[in-house]
């Protein structure tokens, strides 16, 4: 059974740029809500071990519009590659969700 919503995660380190990621999923009702928390990353990235400070987005919407919350996070993204992971929401409130629902596209 696919699930109808999702949380999709994002990072990014320029706050210019998370500010122009949630301002344009929000604007364009592609999410329902937008939450940060700022993250220590560590990878491997280009032949060297990396450590940045970072901010995750946790993105709530419909598994219906990831095509489309993917595509605005690369158009405003300043990474090579950003991180766009879409989790499954399995289970949860139902009035959450009904709002999820009355604020997504």
């Amino acid at each position: 059974m696919e699930a109808k919503y999702c949380v999709v995660m994002t990072t990014y380190s320029d706050e210019g740029v998370g500010k122009k990621i949630i301002d344009s999923l929000i604007e364009q009702k592609l999410a329902a809500c937008i939450q940060v928390q700022e993250v220590n990353s560590f990878f491997f990235w280009k032949g060297e071990v990396n450590k940045e400070k970072e901010s995750l987005l946790f993105i709530k919407t419909k598994h219906s519009l990831y095509d489309k919350v993917e595509k605005c996070i690369k158009e405003n993204h300043s990474y090579e590659v950003p991180e766009i992971i879409e989790l499954p929401i399995i289970n949860g409130s139902q009035a959450y969700f009904n709002w999820i629902e009355e604020v997504c596209l």
